[in-house]
């Protein structure tokens, strides 16, 4: 990873972990109104999964593009976060490259691509069921004061 800190790989990956389910257990949004599942957090890197629902379609009854835009917001959050810094999202812009239907199983992956200072830039990838990319998403995040576990604070 890019990112400067004074964890080792193994203490990196487990801070990250209990970051992703505190930040989870308090995502009311992404887990209750959405049904989203965190897969993975670790160091500048998250995946969700998302069944597309009825609740989700559009009036051409496909997967409203905004509820794609909030998986692929909530899982560069996880990935912004990863390292107990607070980070919000300073930017992003999303590509919708395929429709997602009702009962397709949304996957995104989130990458950190830069981390200097105090902003990073993460990239989204949200696949069907099939692997078939149905979105591209980045991200430039902020960090901002405080931490997700005040037991492993700065």
């Amino acid at each position: 990873m890019s990112h400067p800190h004074s964890l080792d790989e193994a203490a990196a990956r487990a801070l990250a972990q209990r970051v992703g389910q505190a930040m989870f257990a308090a995502d009311v949004a992404s887990r209750e109104t959405m049904g989203m599942e965190l897969l993975e957090c670790a160091p500048g890197r998250a995946v969700m999964r998302m069944t597309v629902q009825p609740l989700h379609l559009n009036g051409h009854r496909i997967c409203h593009g905004g509820f794609i835009f909030t998986l692929a917001d909530s899982t560069f959050a996880f990935a912004c976060n990863s390292y107990n810094k607070n980070a919000v999202a300073a930017g992003c812009s999303i590509e919708f490259l395929k429709p997602a239907h009702e009962g397709d199983v949304l996957t995104c992956e989130g990458v950190e691509q830069v981390l200097s200072d105090r902003h990073g830039i993460y990239d989204m990838t949200v696949r069907n069921q099939h692997g078939q990319v149905v979105a591209l998403f980045r991200g430039k995040s902020a960090q901002i004061s405080g931490t997700v576990l005040p037991e492993a604070g700065a």
